[in-house]
C-alpha cells in the first residue's frame, strides 16, 4: 500500500480574512489550524507569515513564534517558504532559516511574471547562495515548479552540487503567470524530472480537485490548503481542515494510506527531527 503525504499550506502571502475569514493570520492562528490540520491527516505545513497589516512578511521573528507554538502540539514536519514577500532581500528571504532549522522550505527555481501585475525574482545568484545555505543548515529543498524551464534550472543546480539527490518537487499549477491547472501539465512536468526524485502537485482555483486526484493516482503526493483555494466547491467558503479531510478521504478510497510525519520523514530522506527551535 502506497502512503500519500499531505501538506497543508493554510495562509499564503496574499488573501485576505474579507475574502474568507477562516484564513489563519497570527502565529497563534496559524499554529492553531496547523494543529486542528494535523489531526485531520496533514503531515507537513508549508508556513506564510503575515504583518500585523495582513501583508505578507518574512519576520523571522513570526516565523520562530510560529513554529514554536506548532512544535509544543504535534510533529508535523515545517515547511518555510522564502517567498512570502516580493519586496524581500535575499538576506531577509533566509534568516529565519538559520535560526528554525525547518525540516523543508520552499527553493522556487526560477523568476516569472507574478499574477500580470509584479516580478517574482530568483536570480541564479540568490538560487544558489539559498541551495548552499539549505545545505548548511540541513533544510530540504522543496523545488517550486511554476512552468517546465523550472525543472530544467533544478536540473543544472542539481549537477552542479547546489542541490543535492533526491530532490523533493512541488508543482505549482494554475498561478496566473505560469503553468495552468490541467492534467496534461502535470503528467507533462512529473514525465521531466529525475526518477529517483519524490513530487508534490497543486492546483489553484476551479481545477485544484482534479490534479488532487491526478497526483493521488499518479504516486505522488499533495498539497491543500487556503493559500491556494479559498473555496471548497461553487459558492462554498473553505476551512483548511475541511480541504485536508477531503483529501485524506480521497487518499483512503483509492486505495492508498495517508502518510504521518514519521512516514513523510522517511518517504522525504529527512532525519528524524530539526535541532532547531523546539
Amino acid at each position: 500500500m502506497s502512503k500519500t503525504i499531505i501538506t497543508v499550506a493554510t495562509t499564503g502571502a496574499w488573501p485576505q480574512k474579507s475574502q474568507n475569514p477562516h484564513i489563519p493570520m497570527t502565529p497563534l492562528e496559524i499554529a492553531e489550524d496547523v494543529y486542528e490540520c494535523y489531526r485531520a491527516g496533514a503531515a507537513i505545513a508549508h508556513l506564510h507569515m503575515r504583518d500585523d497589516q495582513g501583508n505578507g512578511t518574512m519576520d523571522a521573528g513570526k516565523f520562530e513564534e510560529t513554529v514554536r507554538l506548532i512544535r509544543e502540539r504535534c510533529d508535523i514536519l515545517i515547511n518555510c517558504t522564502t517567498s512570502g514577500d516580493l519586496n524581500a532581500t535575499d538576506e531577509t528571504r533566509q534568516l529565519h532559516l538559520k535560526s528554525i532549522r525547518p525540516e523543508l522550505a520552499s527553493y522556487d527555481c526560477g523568476s516569472m511574471n507574478w499574477m500580470h501585475n509584479s516580478l517574482f525574482i530568483n536570480h541564479p545568484r540568490f538560487l544558489e547562495e539559498l541551495g548552499l545555505t539549505m545545505q548548511e543548515y540541513g533544510v530540504k529543498p522543496e523545488i517550486e515548479i511554476f512552468d517546465a524551464g523550472m525543472v530544467y534550472n533544478s536540473l543544472y543546480y542539481l549537477k552542479k552540487g547546489i542541490l543535492k539527490a533526491p530532490l523533493h518537487y512541488q508543482f505549482v499549477l494554475g498561478a496566473a503567470g505560469g503553468t495552468a491547472a490541467t492534467v496534461e501539465n502535470l503528467v507533462y512536468l512529473k514525465g521531466l524530472i529525475p526518477e529517483d526524485s519524490t513530487w508534490s502537485a497543486l492546483g489553484i482555483g476551479k481545477n485544484h480537485v482534479p490534479i488532487l486526484l491526478t497526483a493521488i493516482a499518479m504516486g505522488g503526493h499533495v498539497r491543500v490548503g487556503l493559500e491556494d483555494n479559498l473555496y471548497f466547491g461553487p459558492g462554498t467558503l473553505a476551512t483548511n481542515p475541511q480541504l485536508v479531510t477531503r483529501a485524506a478521504k480521497l487518499i483512503e478510497d483509492s486505495g492508498n494510506e495517508i502518510a504521518t510525519p514519521k512516514d513523510a520523514r522517511e518517504i522525504l530522506s529527512i532525519g528524524s527531527g530539526s535541532d532547531g527551535l523546539k
